[in-house]
């Protein structure tokens, strides 16, 4: 991550996610705000999102795919943080935030959203925000956390969350990033929150065939070459294990292509599905087990 930005990852992320809304039928997800805090035309994006990660053009299956799944890995995460709300839950984290914008659209009065990020990449956001005339409403928090100097746990507690009330955390393209032990710490802070709480993450397994562990090197060495290496993989069925170990109490795992179908629906769309056997979403709960409908 350069110095006060966000990652490159984290704006492709953006861009992909913006393009997504006028590009792709059909749409699996909207966001309103998506294309308008990048501060570009949509004519822009496509070429700003190649540009970015130095991907291939829009029209390859691979970037198609991909928009496919960032759509539906965020579509998926505010279904359950819906049925959380429903359920009781007034506190939204999201780890990582990124240039996410769930928080400046929440639709549901009394929630407070925590945005967890490095400070850097917060300043950015902000400024991100001020470009656009995006408002900042009352019920945003931002929660800079610097990891090498710093924890979640203190920051969330000097932004005044309560680890006594619900919650749902929304943990999205970070785990690949991290180690293992923070992985797996950062989880058990979570299965600690006072019931209902739920989290979504997603995560790269570290495949099982010659073809998908090449594709995943690949893709490893471009990223590390961005100072934005892979650190992690999980193996689903270890990955489910340790969840219920750690007091979560219902799981729910997608591939990438179950989860693009839970929303596409039909049969199978092969272009859709490349790379599909890597990427994996979960759910886990404790308290209230949460499926999408």
């Amino acid at each position: 991550m350069e110095i006060g930005r966000a990652s490159r990852t984290a704006l492709a992320t953006a861009y992909a996610r913006a393009y997504h809304q006028f590009s792709d039928e059909p749409r699996i997800f909207t966001d309103p705000l998506a294309v308008r805090i990048l501060g570009v035309s949509p004519d822009q994006l496509d070429e700003l999102g190649a540009a970015t990660l130095d991907q291939p053009g829009s029209n390859d299956p691979r970037r198609r795919g991909r928009r496919y799944f960032l759509a539906a890995r965020a579509r998926y995460a505010e279904d359950v943080v819906a049925r959380a709300v429903a359920a009781g839950s007034r506190q939204v984290v999201i780890l990582g935030a990124g240039l996410d914008t769930f928080g400046y659209r929440n639709p549901y009065p009394g929630v407070r959203v925590f945005e967890v990020d490095h400070p850097d990449t917060q300043a950015w956001k902000r400024g991100m925000l001020a470009d656009s005339g995006i408002e900042i409403p009352d019920s945003v928090t931002f929660t800079p956390v610097d990891f090498e100097t710093g924890t979640l746990a203190a920051g969330l507690d000097t932004a005044g969350f309560r680890r006594d009330e619900p919650a749902a955390f929304v943990w999205l393209g970070v785990v690949m990033y991290l180690t293992k032990d923070a992985i797996v710490d950062t989880l058990r802070f979570i299965a600690a929150q006072a019931e209902p709480v739920q989290v979504v993450a997603d995560y790269l397994s570290p495949g099982t065939t010659a073809e998908e562990r090449e594709e995943l090197r690949k893709r490893a060495e471009r990223l590390a070459s961005l100072n934005e290496p892979f650190l992690s993989y999980l193996d689903p069925g270890e990955l489910g294990e340790l969840l219920r170990s750690i007091g979560f109490d219902a799981v729910e795992q997608w591939t990438l292509p179950e989860l693009i179908h839970q929303y596409v629906g039909g049969s199978p769309i092969p272009e859709l599905a490349a790379g599909s056997a890597l990427v994996r979403i979960m759910c886990a709960s404790r308290g209230e087990g949460l499926k999408i409908d």
